[in-house]
């Protein structure tokens, strides 16, 4: 007995989430409900059996309007829950990053694991583990056992996971193998303004050159997966994906070499690079739609022992340009950094290592000022995000345009602000203080580990402390932690030993209570989902500035700022973990690693 709706809504029924009544009618609605999921969801079942029959009972149930209303809620999730316990069986949600490619395409053909929605996952010697959606098609068990021959250990997993793993392993797979045999010419694209329109998911089952649809298939699979950087690295005798995700580095696919060197030539052509060129670093940028969503994706090709690798940083508008309250600050710090961009004049410094956020909290800082009376100006190395609100510069050596040089040019276009992308340099220094004290409002960045150090900082790269004294509202140093998975936050207890690392000390000695993530298909198990910021913000008034003229050391002003009742990269990351949005593994690798 293989699952239809009449099933599905019995086994509602068993469960007392829906009465005798609304089973009936249920399956009265199950053709209507079938053709209008069929009119909505037409290009889902071209190469299928294009008519309503196509559609899956799941879809069909889940579909049912009374399942939509406050407390009678059925999700995909829950319903997968029901048939794995009806035949006893593990429900496992699949990790995208986890799945094991080479048993994934060993074992059966992309047509019969599409047609009856399962993936083979692990295997033994004479066992293999397979996630299907129908642990009751009697059929289908027997005909894996045939073909593969060996026992068939069914677990369940929801069906929407299944398809999108279908569609993204199988379509990669199969374009990069094709493309080891047959590698098309690939066509010129035109400008780097122009937009690069990548397909569908379903678009590419089409007749695209396989190179092209595994590029294609990499993009997307990389979106979905909230990957901020792709890793193309050439080895010995394959290439290595790896993606950034929340700042970690996963494995995720290897190609051959020879599919390696035309995946980097179609990606030089989307990015307007040299494709003949092998043996100097290039830098180029895409712009492209993914979801319906227009994202930049910035390219660095550097050449290695084994070949050219290739990162791809993926700029997400939602993630670069956020409204500054989103951003991690809490109330005092957000209304002293509101007071410094919302200046006419002055310096504003963002420090902090490479992957600390900087770059985002700059644009949504210059983003909430750049109003219609406002000429705002960006000079970057190169330029991260494209906003055409802004009036955005790219820095080149080669051709002698430096950030000082271009800092002299903006100067005479009439700005309002100027964001210089780092400072780096004596002259770039001096121009930005000058600029700062003409009557323009300059943010730039620092590579410093803390608040205070920027001022040294800038001493050592040659400012004059009665000129930086004048110009300087205040300097942000910031971090970013991974945050407790909403989805799997329990209780967890910090020990003696945990308490004593963070110099913590509780009125009565004992164990502190906070959270941490146990690990769900949400965060692939690992307990953190998604990025939050730390900041340590130096306000400069005339006691600070008293320490500037005279140019006292870093720790003396780090102390009286810390009197005044600044809070460090440390306290802050203590705060939210006490607050339970991040953990104490997280603050110990940010702040004291």
């Amino acid at each position: 007995m293989a699952l239809d709706v009449e099933f599905l809504v019995t086994l509602l029924e068993e469960r007392h989430f829906i009465t005798s009544e609304e089973s009936v009618e249920l399956v009265r609605e199950e053709v209507r409900l079938r053709q209008r999921l069929f009119r909505e969801n037409r290009d889902e079942y071209v190469g299928r059996m294009a008519n309503a029959n196509s559609v899956h009972p799941i879809d069909v149930v889940l579909a049912y309007e009374l399942f939509k209303q406050p407390g009678r809620e059925l999700d995909e999730n829950k319903l997968t829950q029901f048939i794995a316990d009806k035949k006893k069986l593990t429900l496992k949600h699949l990790d995208p990053l986890k799945v094991n490619l080479e048993i994934l395409t060993k074992h059966i053909s992309r047509p019969f694991a599409r047609k009856h929605l399962v993936i083979p996952l692990s295997e033994t010697k004479d066992e293999l583990e397979c996630a299907l959606i129908d642990p009751f098609d009697a059929e289908l068990l027997f005909s894996l056992k045939r073909n593969t021959g060996m026992v068939i250990k069914p677990v369940v997993s929801p069906k929407s996971e299944i398809v999108r793993i279908l569609t993204e392993y199988y379509g990669f797979r199969q374009s990069v193998k094709k493309a080891e045999k047959d590698l098309d010419p690939i066509r010129n694209l035109g400008n780097l303004e122009q937009l690069v329109q990548l397909k569908t998911e379903r678009e590419l089952e089409a007749s695209d050159s396989h190179v092209i649809k595994a590029v294609e298939y990499l993009l997307h699979y990389a979106y979905d997966q909230r990957a901020s950087d792709v890793h193309i690295e050439p080895k010995r005798d394959q290439s290595l994906i790896r993606f950034r995700i929340d700042g970690v580095l996963h494995d995720i696919q290897n190609m051959s070499g020879k599919v390696h060197a035309a995946v980097l030539s179609r990606l030089k052509l989307l990015g307007r690079m040299d494709i003949a060129e092998r043996r100097k670093p290039q830098d180029g940028r895409i712009k492209t739609k993914l979801k319906d969503k227009e994202v930049e994706l910035r390219c660095s090709i550097l050449p290695v022992a084994f070949g050219e690798k290739l990162v791809i940083r993926i700029f997400d508008p939602d993630v670069v340009f956020k409204d500054l309250h989103y951003l991690g600050f809490r109330e005092r710090e957000m209304k002293a950094f509101d007071s410094m961009i919302s200046e006419p004049n002055g310096l504003v410094l963002v420090t902090g290592p490479t992957g600390s956020g900087k770059t985002t909290t700059l644009y949504s800082a210059l983003k909430q000022r750049a109003t219609s009376d406002v000429n705002v100006t960006t000079i970057e190395d190169p330029v991260e995000m494209v906003y055409e609100t802004f009036n955005q510069v790219t820095v080149s050596p080669l051709l002698g345009l430096s950030f000082a040089g271009a800092l002299r040019t903006v100067l005479r276009q009439d700005p309002d602000i100027i964001m210089v992308g780092e400072i780096r340099d004596t002259e770039t220094t001096t121009y930005s203080l000058q600029s700062a004290l003409t009557g323009h409002l300059v943010f730039s960045t620092l590579h410093t580990n803390d608040a205070a150090g920027s001022i040294s900082r800038l001493f050592d790269l040659g400012a004059e402390p009665f000129l930086l004294a004048s110009v300087l509202l205040g300097s942000l140093a910031q971090r970013l932690v991974r945050r407790i998975c909403p989805h799997c936050r329990a209780d967890d207890i910090l020990t003696h030993a945990q308490l004593q690392s963070l110099n913590i000390r509780t009125k009565t000695g004992r164990p502190l209570k906070v959270q941490k993530g146990t690990g769900c298909h949400y965060c692939r198990y690992t307990g953190l989902f998604g990025r939050t910021g730390l900041f340590e913000l130096m306000e400069v008034d005339d006691t600070i500035r008293k320490f500037i003229m005279n140019r006292d050391d870093t720790f003396t002003i780090k102390q009286t700022l810390r009197n005044k009742g600044m809070e460090t990269l440390k306290e802050c990351g203590i705060r939210k973990m006490l607050a339970s949005e991040t953990t104490f593994e997280e603050v110990i690798r940010v702040c004291m690693g």
